[in-house]
């Protein structure tokens, strides 16, 4: 594939930023690239610093935005805009005011929707069946510069919290296909949210900060939310409680239409291991205990007694 004559300098140092920065190089010239430095106490190699390694791409990692910012007074670089996917670190003013064209975000959700730091977990959260992601060029407030596309997603009814990220990831680099050049070139223009955006309301909503504690599964919800939680969490935070006293990661649910006192355990035909919740209940189809591989409800059954 050619690649275009308009170069960005990219920022980014997640898993999303890894994946979206492998497409990106398919297409388009980046002529640097800003991560977070690899953690002192990690074994593991960066894979943002590795592509840019093999890409001979210059590659600059500021700790935090005070360094972000310093980099930037000492730095000489030739293209119109940055673009940021996953980065991790506030970008001050100063930094986006460097590039003629601004700073662009591919950000997963349709914007005003879901802004903050997990839109992807909280699409799956929320039970909508549609997302999608935004380009947008960024300002100092949070994910409430103008936008410059957006490209719709439909979400199936059981998809994961991997499978979302995977789809959202490609559909976030066709748009950057799409409407990249356009922008860079003045053809189109960015255009605030509030009348530019397609998502069912302009009324901003929030995503935040997952923490260990979210994967901790409250019975006394009801069952469609646990379902979505457990699809949502997958990755992390997991979705655990305990079963026959093991500590378990629940990996895989249906909802049953089925009553009784939230938290309950019962077993049904001897290979149904259904649990009630406040609505309804949870018939667990898959489930990892500790220190053991993923496995059929049926199977744990065989194993452990229930009560």
């Amino acid at each position: 594939m050619t690649k275009t004559s308009n170069s960005v300098v990219f920022f980014g140092s997640g898993p999303v930023a890894t994946k979206s920065l492998e497409l990106l190089l398919e297409h388009r010239k980046i002529e640097a690239v800003i991560t977070k430095p690899t953690p002192v106490h990690h074994r593991e190699k960066s894979p943002v610093i590795e592509i840019a390694k093999q890409q001979k791409i210059p590659t600059h990692t500021p700790k935090n935005k005070q360094e972000l910012t310093k980099l930037f007074q000492s730095v000489n670089f030739s293209s119109k805009a940055g673009l940021v996917i996953d980065y991790g670190i506030i970008i001050e003013k100063a930094v986006i005011d460097y590039f003629p064209f601004g700073i662009i975000n591919s950000h997963f959700s349709l914007l005003p929707q879901w802004r903050g730091p997990d839109p992807i977990t909280f699409a799956i959260l929320s039970g909508q069946a549609e997302t999608g992601v935004s380009m947008m060029r960024i300002n100092e407030a949070l994910d409430e510069g103008p936008l410059i596309g957006q490209a719709p997603y439909s979400m199936p009814e059981a998809i994961t919290e991997p499978e979302l990220t995977e789809n959202l990831i490609q559909l976030s680099d066709g748009l950057l296909q799409a409407l990249l050049d356009d922008y860079l070139d003045g053809r189109i223009e960015s255009i605030p949210q509030e009348i530019a955006a397609i998502a069912p309301t302009t009324i901003p909503s929030y995503s935040r900060m997952l923490k260990k504690s979210d994967g901790v599964i409250d019975w006394q919800k009801p069952a469609e939310q646990i379902e979505r939680e457990v699809r949502a969490f997958i990755s992390w935070p997991k979705s655990r409680t305990q079963i026959a006293h093991k500590d378990v990661v629940i990996t895989k649910t249906e909802v049953v239409n089925q009553s009784g006192n939230p938290g309950e355990v019962i077993v049904e035909n001897k290979r149904e291991l259904i649990i009630y919740c406040s609505k309804n209940a949870i018939k667990i189809l898959k489930l990892k205990p500790a220190g053991k591989k993923e496995m059929s409800a049926e199977a744990f059954l065989a194993g452990h007694k229930i009560k």
